[in-house]
Formats: structure tokens, C-alpha cells, sequence
């Protein structure tokens, strides 16, 4: 059984599809960020780092946080969704990681300067804007023959996608990039990633 620690975010929604997909048990803990249960002891246990999503694996008893290390993990525990030769998974790997490094990030920093900050800072929100829209145009470009991020579908497609979806719900024009929006449209035909997606936002989340 796997424990997933959660609340209505895309990283979260990560963990949501990709247990969807690999057909493993699960339940869901939705955590309140505004009463502060991310930062209570037994939490902090899971995940010092007091964010979401973590998990923890009753089987093996081991707890994993960080959504490219909880696809990981997932991906090798069932064994699917990442490829069995070193070169296709090295062009996993370097998807998933720009999704960590590059997409992740850029998001966080939309919605705080859009959303949440006090005083709202045009150069700051141009800023994260016009990034997310380079890598908007990265992966079109990679998408121009291929269906999926790294040939297959993938954890590298399943990390991406909440994030892309994020972006256009902040209003930026995903329908200028061709090959995004059909991707985006592919994956959304999958019931596993539409059950994935919205089973968060549902009262109670129940799997």
C-alpha cells in the first residue's frame, strides 16, 4: 500500500496519475496547508523539508518526497513507465529534469508573483512569463515528431503535464504551440490521467 501525502497541486497531481497508471494501491492523506499540517512532527517525519507530495511505501516501510524521486521510485517498483536500456532512460531522465529544474520552478514563481504577492511586480511577472514561454517552445520543438516527450509515453510526459496545464490556466497561450496542445489533448484522452488529475479536488479524495 502506498500512503500519499497531498493537497490540490500539480506536483501532487503527478504522484495522482502516476499511481493511476501503474495500478498500485493507494490512499490519499489531503494535507491542510492553512492549519498548517505540513509542518506538524509526524509529517516532518515523512518529509523534513515540509512540502508535498511524500509518500511512504507500507511494504518496504520507506518514505520518499520529491515528485521526481516518488516517479522514480514508482516507475522501478512496478516497472513501468521508464525504459529498460540506459539510453532511452537517459532521455527519461533528461526530460524529467527539466521539468524539476526548469517548468517547476517557473510555475512556482508565476503563481507567486501573480497570486500571492503583496505587490504585484511587472518585471518579475514578465519575467517568469516569457521563461515559461521558452520552454513552452522547447518541448513543441521536441514534440514536432514524436507523440510523447522521450518517444514513449512516459514519467517524463507525466511530470510535464500538470505543470503545462498550470500554465494555461495562468493564461498564457498554450494554443500558439501545435504540438503542446495535441500532446496536452493525448493525455487528457487517457482516463488515468483524467482520473489522476482531478481525484484532488474532490471532498473527501477517496481511491
Amino acid at each position: 500500500m502506498i500512503e500519499l501525502y497531498a493537497a490540490p497541486t500539480p506536483n501532487s497531481v503527478k504522484i495522482c496519475i502516476m499511481l493511476e497508471e501503474v495500478q498500485l494501491p493507494y490512499k490519499i492523506f489531503k494535507l491542510d496547508f492553512t492549519k498548517g499540517e505540513h509542518y506538524q512532527p509526524e509529517f516532518l517525519k515523512i518529509n523534513p523539508n515540509a512540502k508535498v507530495p511524500a509518500i511512504v511505501d507500507r511494504d518496504n516501510l520507506l518514505n520518499v518526497f520529491e515528485s521526481g524521486a516518488i516517479l522514480l521510485y514508482l516507475a522501478e517498483k512496478s516497472g513501468k513507465l521508464l525504459p529498460k536500456n540506459s539510453e532511452s532512460r537517459a532521455e527519461v531522465y533528461q526530460w524529467l529534469f527539466l521539468e524539476a529544474s526548469g517548468f517547476g520552478p517557473t510555475a512556482a514563481q508565476i503563481f507567486h508573483f501573480g497570486q500571492l504577492a503583496p505587490e504585484k511586480i511587472p518585471y518579475a511577472i514578465e519575467r517568469y512569463q516569457q521563461e515559461a514561454l521558452r520552454l513552452l517552445a522547447v518541448i513543441d520543438q521536441q514534440l514536432t515528431h514524436r507523440d510523447y516527450l522521450a518517444g514513449e509515453y512516459s514519467i517524463a510526459d507525466i511530470a510535464t503535464f500538470p505543470i503545462v496545464q498550470g500554465f494555461a490556466y495562468a493564461g498564457l497561450p498554450i494554443g500558439d504551440f501545435a504540438n503542446v496542445g495535441r500532446w496536452c489533448a493525448q493525455l487528457q484522452q487517457r482516463s488515468t490521467v483524467g482520473r489522476g488529475s482531478y481525484i484532488l479536488f474532490q471532498e473527501p479524495a477517496v481511491v
